[in-house]
């Protein structure tokens, strides 16, 4: 492992963060770390997990914990999956293949994002363990179809529809320091060019990866999809519930929705076929202002009432957020940034940091709480606030 991200160096999420801005420019560090508008539910997805006390059982020896779980039918050694983060290449050369391959040998599952440079097949190819294809419809649905054809013969294990993506969220970040002029490879601005310039090795590893030119899994009758327009693609592609028919239909496979706010969703996305839930907010990308997700959590577990499992996204920094999301009653959660901080700072190997950190934290706050397995956790762990213990919390459901 490099001397950069190993302990004591590196002993968290945070410090895997702060690697990874010092060797990313501005604007690829403000894609991976800013969120929507005024970044509300950026910083509250996070701070909830601290309205939550731990409840532990006192003078209990567990010297060993139960970390597996099983999701979808595929074997994980700790509750943890890779959440679909688009761009990844921006971030390290052939970023996806790196993420996918540290996913494998850390025995979980890795999720491609439409929005990826590399190819579903050569991320699939890169991976020991199970992978996940995220999709959107921009291009079309025949253009969409074409692309489930292609993850379903090269083995992904099931299909992720993200339904909470109508528009791109307004990240005002990605505007004011140039991560739009850069995916556009419009870089005539002088303090664009400055950004770059002073992260040389950056710089020369974007180059020598080909320097983003399109989504190779978005093939239009002209080719591949240019990153450039990908903002208006997505904005004639809006997922409705009635397209869980055809892409059912099309998939044939274990069906993930991702996006899910409310107990009404929830309800809709299970009536329509869905498999898997991910309570997820995008990470604060989208619409800013909505609720964190663990706050929404009970809410959509209420309304599904034991008829899938559900995942959690968004929020997640450290290894107690795992466990706290457990207790409420997620099968395993999502990481997105926790991970994209550790591959744009060293590649596979920030990665599998992200995953050991996590891990760690996971064994030691169980074994500090008294609770042998994760499948024994459940609310009598956590100590809630009051005003999160009644449906109006959030919404009806």
């Amino acid at each position: 492992m490099s001397r950069s991200i190993a302990a004591p160096r590196v002993l968290n999420i945070d410090d895997l963060r702060r690697e990874a801005r010092r060797r990313l420019p501005r604007m690829a560090f403000d894609y991976i770390d800013g969120g929507a508008e005024r970044e509300v539910t950026l910083a509250a997805n996070c701070r909830a997990f601290d309205e939550l006390h731990f409840r532990p059982r006192s003078a209990v020896a567990a010297p060993t914990c139960e970390l597996a779980t099983t999701v979808l039918g595929s074997a994980l050694s700790l509750p943890v999956v890779l959440a679909p983060v688009g761009s990844s290449r921006l971030f390290y050369p052939r970023g996806e293949e790196h993420a996918a391959r540290a996913a494998g040998k850390a025995g979980t599952i890795y999720s491609l994002s439409t929005l990826a440079g590399s190819r579903l097949e050569d991320v699939k190819a890169a991976t020991t363990g199970a992978a996940w294809y995220q999709l959107y419809l921009v291009g079309g649905r025949d253009v969409a179809m074409a692309t489930i054809a292609r993850a379903k013969a090269h083995g992904y294990a099931a299909l992720m529809v993200t339904i909470d993506t109508p528009i791109a969220g307004y990240r005002e970040r990605d505007f004011r320091n140039g991560v739009t002029q850069l995916l556009g490879r419009n870089l005539a601005t002088l303090p664009y060019l400055w950004q770059m310039a002073i992260r040389p090795r950056w710089l020369a590893g974007f180059l020598g990866d080909g320097g983003l030119m399109n989504f190779p899994n978005i093939i239009l009758p002209s080719g591949p999809m240019a990153y450039a327009d990908v903002g208006a693609a997505l904005e004639q592609s809006v997922v409705t519930w009635d397209d869980l028919a055809w892409i059912r239909q099309a998939w044939n496979g274990p069906i993930v929705v991702k996006g899910v706010h409310t107990g009404d969703d929830a309800r809709q996305a299970l009536d329509a076929g869905a498999d898997l839930l991910v309570v997820s907010n995008h990470g604060g990308r989208q619409l800013d202002g909505v609720a964190p997700t663990i706050r929404v959590l009970p809410e959509v577990l209420r309304a599904v009432n034991g008829r899938a499992d559900v995942l959690l996204d968004s929020g997640i920094r450290r290894g107690s957020d795992v466990v706290k999301a457990l207790c409420l009653g997620a099968k395993a959660v999502l990481i997105g940034r926790a991970y994209a901080y550790g591959l744009a700072a060293a590649g596979e190997v920030g990665v599998t940091r992200a995953i050991e950190i996590l891990r760690a934290e996971i064994l030691r706050t169980m074994r500090l709480l008294g609770c042998p397995s994760i499948h024994q956790l459940d609310r009598s762990f956590v100590a809630t606030p009051h005003d999160w213990n009644t449906p109006s919390a959030v919404g009806r459901d």
